[in-house]
């Protein structure tokens, strides 16, 4: 069996440790704050309404959230680099220490496999890559509280050596060898590209750098498209020109053709798509106000409000108003994108758009909303 000390670097130190690992630690921290959050929004019935202001709120949080779990890719391998001999250390000779020894190995084990799953899962997310047949949304979520409480525990046994690191660092290396400084800058600059070139595509002006992401941020109206309509199932039915809207509450029912929609007061809200894959764009929406439907129907301000798609398959066929984001003025039921009727693929003859939500509950093709109590 080889020793910690047949793999001689003088890069690999606790100093370069602690910092990596203090670095990696602040990404998974934001990583999972903000993936509680998604996770929150997504609810059908949360217990605690999510405000709608401001209505960029969603879009920033998952910006982060996908950014912060690209930086953390790099920063995981070269922190698992510099601690790789540790695997090869002689377990202690006392019992009581090899107990010990053997719940920090655990772990680590622990750590190491959750947080590689969060990884490598939210990064076949982001290029909607499923070789898997188990619920990305559940597992992602249990499996990140079990990385924080890994890292958690991890945190507590080595913030001895950890705050030895930072405020007692060893002196650099001889000329000629790799130093500390040098890995790191290394990391950063890795850390930076991947996030430029993958995770950026919906922040303006350096969209273009991101050229390995899933989504160019171009399509119909400046708003990348999911899911098309013959995707999902809908391209004849979405095309019916026989096609009605049907808003009903309780015994009232009413069937609205689109020139129907048309014909009510119109109002325009500039809001944005943002998906949990990570990109997110923004436009122009013009259409109906969901709250006037409502009205229509003569429901309660502040009902909630069920909506249904042509999709009839899907986490998409159907989602959830709750009643503070139904009654608010920029929750649309949308007829047209920067001026031009909706496309089909953007879900032509109306779609559902509301501050502060996730691009999944932006529901297409909208064939009925059914206003609940």
């Amino acid at each position: 069996m080889p020793e910690p000390d047949d793999f001689p670097s003088t890069a690999r130190n606790r100093e370069l440790t602690a910092r990596v690992g203090t670095w990696l630690g602040a990404c998974f921290l934001l990583a999972f704050l903000t993936g509680v959050w998604s996770h929150l929004a997504q609810l059908p019935d949360p217990v605690l309404p999510l405000p709608t202001r401001p209505v960029w709120l969603y879009r920033v949080t998952q910006g982060v959230h996908v950014a912060a779990g690209t930086a953390a890719v790099p920063l995981l391998l070269v922190k698992l680099w510099s601690v790789f001999p540790q695997l090869f250390r002689r377990p202690p000779a006392v019992r009581r220490a090899q107990v010990l020894d053997a719940a920090e190995r655990l772990s680590v084990l622990v750590l190491v496999s959750s947080a590689s799953f969060q990884l490598v899962s939210g990064l076949a997310n982001s290029a909607q890559w499923y070789p898997w047949s188990f619920s990305f949304r559940a597992t992602h979520f249990a499996i990140g509280w079990v990385a924080m409480g890994a890292l958690l525990v991890h945190v507590a046994v080595k913030l001895p050596v950890i705050r030895t690191a930072w405020l007692e660092p060893q002196g650099q290396p001889a000329q000629g060898t790799v130093s500390r400084r040098t890995v790191l800058g290394v990391t950063w600059a890795a850390a930076a590209v991947a996030v430029v070139t993958t995770a950026a595509s919906g922040v303006p002006g350096v969209r273009r750098l991101s050229v390995l992401a899933t989504r160019t941020g171009t399509g119909p109206g400046g708003i990348p498209v999911n899911k098309t309509a013959a995707a999902a199932g809908v391209a004849r039915a979405a095309a019916d020109p026989a096609f009605a809207l049907v808003v009903a509450w309780g015994d009232t029912e009413r069937r609205l053709s689109r020139a129907d929609l048309e014909a009510m007061p119109q109002t325009t809200a500039t809001l944005p798509i943002a998906c949990v894959e990570g990109w997110s764009a923004s436009g122009v929406w013009g259409g109906v106000r969901v709250a006037d439907l409502v009205d229509l129907v003569g429901a309660p301000t502040g009902s909630a409000v069920l909506v249904e798609s042509l999709q009839r398959v899907g986490a998409s066929s159907r989602s959830r108003l709750p009643g503070n984001v139904a009654a608010d003025r920029e929750a649309i039921l949308a007829l047209t994108l920067a001026g031009e009727p909706l496309s089909l693929d953007h879900g032509y003859p109306c779609r559902v758009i509301a501050p502060n939500r996730p691009g999944a509950l932006q529901t297409k093709w909208v064939s009925r909303l059914e206003v609940r109590p």
